[in-house]
Order: structure tokens, then sequence, then C-alpha cells
């Protein structure tokens, strides 16, 4: 059987799983910790792997023999026939979803960074309208979100936000959503009552785990310690205990501020620089995706992924792969599976195209 042609390689990942087997077997092999982690866990990714595709070769295999007893006219294997249908059709999506998150970063935790373009308080309830939308999503996925960094507006919504979305593939769903999102709306905040476009950029990379090695200096950072300004009671307002970090080589700043303590804070900045860095490195490999991270930088007419459309109709549109929905107020509740597909399609599309 060959459901997929020379997409999902049977052949190629179990003998990649015999090799990792063969290394780990070795007597010396658990000597080195930092080299026998990323081989345990490619080791259970492909053990997976190979259980769903035989998960959905049986599936397959008896499908075909209701087949052939409902071609004899058998009414309980109709019914048979049918219930098999219904879950070989969820196999295979579930088997689309794994070859479509191939990619060496998709298992991954995402950081999401959420920025509103120019409007103030407009713009600024946009972005917390996109958190909430985000927040929504992983709760449906039940994914777990940590808010890592909090800057209130100052009369509604947010100015920035940082926060990690931990579970399995979800950098791998949600890298699709960087870039800049549009909303059409009539403005709660204009007493006139007139239609407002708004803007915020949203940023998306992968939360690199400790089993990537990136080795960052010391001499290459500067590390500024500073009052929060956000909300979080007395502590946080009046000591110095946010964190902003500086990688001077590459100009890259993060900062956190919603830990109660400056080593927290330091450590939670430490984390989402290394994930920047990996991602930094990864675009510099990648023509196409630098060249897609540069095309972010104004969050203005022109440049967005995604409008979503309030009045004079109610639309949500991806400009990259036309996708469409109808019901505004389920996307801003979380549901974006139809729009993560259709990227994750596109994405695999440009690549066979490449």
């Amino acid at each position: 059987m060959n459901l997929f042609g020379g997409v999902f390689d049977l052949n190629g990942k179990e003998e990649g799983l015999k090799k990792i087997e063969e290394i780990i077997s070795a007597p010396d092999a658990w000597n080195d910790q930092a080299k026998i982690t990323p081989l345990l866990k490619e080791k259970r990714q492909l053990e997976e792997e190979i259980k769903e595709y035989k998960i959905l070769e049986k599936a397959y295999s008896d499908m075909q023999e209701w087949l052939i007893f409902a071609s004899e006219g058998e009414e309980e294997a109709l019914h048979s026939l049918n219930d098999q249908a219904e879950l070989l059709y969820k196999i295979l999506d579930n088997t689309e979803m794994a070859i479509l998150l191939a990619d060496e970063s998709d298992h991954m935790d995402a950081i999401i960074d959420i920025h509103p373009g120019a409007g103030g308080t407009e713009a600024q309830d946009w972005a917390e309208m996109l958190e909430r939308m985000y927040f929504r999503y992983a709760d449906k996925k039940n994914f777990k979100v940590e808010i890592l960094d909090y800057l209130p507006g100052e009369e509604a919504g947010t100015k920035s936000i940082t926060f990690r979305i931990q579970g399995k593939n979800a950098f791998g769903f949600l890298k699709g959503e960087k870039g800049i999102h549009r909303l059409i709306r009539i403005s709660p905040f204009d007493s006139s009552g007139r239609r407002h476009t708004s803007f915020a950029s949203v940023d998306v990379i992968p939360d690199v785990s400790d089993d990537i090695n990136i080795v960052i200096k010391e001499e290459d950072l500067r590390i500024d310690v500073y009052r929060a300004s956000g909300a979080g009671g007395q502590h946080v307002n009046k000591t110095e205990s946010a964190v902003r970090i500086t990688h001077i080589p590459t100009g890259i700043v993060v900062q956190c501020q919603n830990e109660k303590s400056q080593h927290s804070n330091k450590d939670s900045a430490m984390r989402i620089l290394k994930s920047r860095l990996y991602e930094h490195e990864r675009n510099i490999r990648d023509a196409a995706k630098q060249a897609d991270y540069a095309g972010k930088d104004a969050i203005a007419f022109g440049s967005q992924i995604r409008t979503y459309t309030m009045q004079p109709y109610r639309l949500v549109k991806d400009h990259r792969t036309s996708c469409e929905m109808g019901d505004v107020d389920a996307v801003l509740d979380g549901e974006l599976d139809s729009f993560i597909r259709g990227f994750l399609l596109y994405v695999h599309e440009q690549k066979n195209k490449s």
C-alpha cells in the first residue's frame, strides 16, 4: 500500500529508528547526557510516527475487507463499512497533519509576541482581541499558556505581550500566524460611530528546549534592569525586577517583567533570547523565510496576512491562502483550524514546487 506516495518514508523512518537504537545501546552512550537527550527525543518521535502510519495501514486494510463483504449485499456489512470509512477519514486527517508538521522546529512550543500598530487605544484594543483569540485557541487544544511579559494600554487594550504556548506541535500549528493582522470595524472608542482600520503585528518563534545547543557569550550581552511599569502589585512597581537583554552582535532585544523577582525575569528573558537566536540562524539559512521575516516590519496597509472585517460585512480572509470564514466571532473565539490547515497545505505545496 502506498497511500501517500513517497511523502511518508516508512522505510527511512524505520532505518533511522534502528540506527538510534544501535547508538543508545552502546555501553558508553549514556555517559554524555547532552548527546543522548536529543536522540531519545527523536526516537520517541519516530516511534510515534511509525505507529500512526501502521494504524492507518490497518484501517485501510480493514476497509478493503468490509468493501468485499458489502459488495455481497450484507446490510450489517454496509453499516460497518460506513463506520470504518469515518475512522479512516479521521486517521487520514491526523496523518496528513503529521506529514505537514515535518519541519525541525514544528514539534516545539511557541513563543508569541503581539504589538499594536499606530492608532492608540483602538489598535491596542485590537492587540488584546488577538491575545484573547490565541488564548482561546490554546484552551480548545488543551495547550498551556504562560505570560512572559505584559504591558497594558493606558486606557484599554494591550501595548505589548509575550507569552508561551506549550503543547504538542504548538509552534507547527501557530507559525503561520506570524505577520500583520488587520481589523476593520465600527470603533467602540469613536463617539461618531465611524469605521476604523487597525493593525497589530504577531511574531511567532519556536521555544528552543535545552537540548538545542546555542552558545551565548556574556560579552555579547547588555543587561539592563528597570522598574516594571505594568500592573502587578506594590512589589512589581517599586523594585527594579524587570530585565531587558540586548544581544549586541544581532541587535536582538528581549525583555521580561511579569515575574516578581529579577532572577526569574532574567531566566525567562534568556530563554526568549535563545529562541530568537535560533530563529535568526534558521532565517539566515532559509532565504525565503528571511525575506518573509523582513517583510513584517511595517505594521501598515498592504502588509497584512489576514483581514478581519466586521463592517460593512463580516468576513475573515487569509491573503496568502485565500481561506475565508464568515463567522468572525468564532474565529476571534479561537476557531483557527481551517486557517492553520490552509497555511500548512500552502507551505507544503510551495516546497513541492521549488
